[in-house]
C-alpha cells in the first residue's frame, strides 16, 4: 500500500469517527433537539442571558419549512464544493501543462526539429 493510500484511508477513518462518535457516545441526549445548528444554539444562549433582547434585523428570506431550508443549505454546500473542485482541478491542470512544456523544452531543439520534420512529412 502506497503512502498516499495510507494517508487517504487514515483521513477517511477520522471523518467517519467524527460523524459516528457523537451519535455513539450519546452527545446531546440531554437536549430537546440534540444536533441543531450554531444559529439555534446562539439564539438559545442569548435569550437565556437577556430575555428582553430584540434582534437588530430580520432575515431577508425565511423558508416556509425546515426541509426547504436544508435543501437550500445543501445546494449552497454543493456549489461551494463545485467551485473548490474546479479551482483545484484548474491548478492541477496548469501545473501538469507546465511540467509537460518543461519536459518538451528540456528534450532540446534537436527533438523539436525531429518532431517538426515528422509533422511536415505527414
Amino acid at each position: 500500500m502506497s503512502r498516499n493510500t495510507k494517508i487517504n484511508v487514515l483521513l477517511l477513518l477520522v471523518v467517519v469517527a467524527l460523524a459516528v462518535l457523537p451519535l455513539a457516545l450519546g452527545l446531546g441526549d440531554h437536549k430537546e433537539e440534540p444536533f441543531t445548528g450554531a444559529d439555534g444554539e446562539a439564539e438559545t444562549a442569548i435569550t437565556e442571558i437577556e430575555p428582553d433582547y430584540e434582534p437588530w434585523f430580520s432575515p431577508l428570506y425565511e423558508p416556509p419549512s425546515g426541509e426547504i431550508e436544508s435543501a437550500l443549505f445543501s445546494l449552497q454546500a454543493a456549489l461551494g464544493a463545485g467551485v473548490l473542485a474546479y479551482y483545484f482541478g484548474l491548478r492541477r491542470g496548469r501545473r501538469q501543462g507546465e511540467q509537460r512544456a518543461r519536459e518538451r523544452d528540456s528534450d532540446g531543439p534537436a527533438a523539436g526539429a525531429a518532431e517538426e520534420s515528422t509533422a511536415e512529412r505527414a
